[in-house]
């Protein structure tokens, strides 16, 4: 039998997984990570994008979109607390491309008011949502 390490994923609003794995990868600032049973131990920021956590060695996964949020990796424990965390399945492609425009649309109209890193921030993730909406997409066809 693989080994395996406990994994935990949560945002403000719920648990979204928490059981054992074989191998999670996560999107950290500094580029994506994959941490595996007995990894040293590490705490990384992390940005907009996939999480996949390898459960079996058949290969079955849970994907996982985060908006950021930080992970911590223990030998035996890997913690991810995400600012928010939605499953594959879950994202909504049409939310997803209207809060694109609203981001560019804000970025176009330069106001005094204008909070240009906000905006640039909601675009990263927009764009993030909707690149893993179509690897979702292309990964069932």
């Amino acid at each position: 039998m693989a080994m395996t390490f406990h994994v935990d994923i949560v945002s403000a609003e719920e648990s979204i997984y928490s059981g054992t794995a074989q191998m999670v990868v996560a999107p950290a600032e500094g580029g994506e990570v994959g941490i595996l049973p007995r990894h040293a131990q590490y705490i990384a920021q992390l940005k907009p994008g996939e999480v996949r956590v390898r459960v079996s060695e058949s290969g079955e996964e849970h994907h996982i979109f985060i908006s950021g949020g930080l992970l911590e990796v223990q030998p035996h424990v890997v913690t991810i607390l995400a600012d928010t965390a939605i499953r594959a399945k879950d994202l909504d492609e049409a939310e997803a491309l209207e809060a694109k425009r609203r981001a560019e649309a804000a970025l176009a109209d330069h106001k005094a008011d204008f909070d240009y890193a906000k905006a640039q921030a909601e675009l990263i993730e927009a764009a993030a949502r909707l690149r893993m909406i179509e690897k979702m997409r292309k990964h069932k066809g």
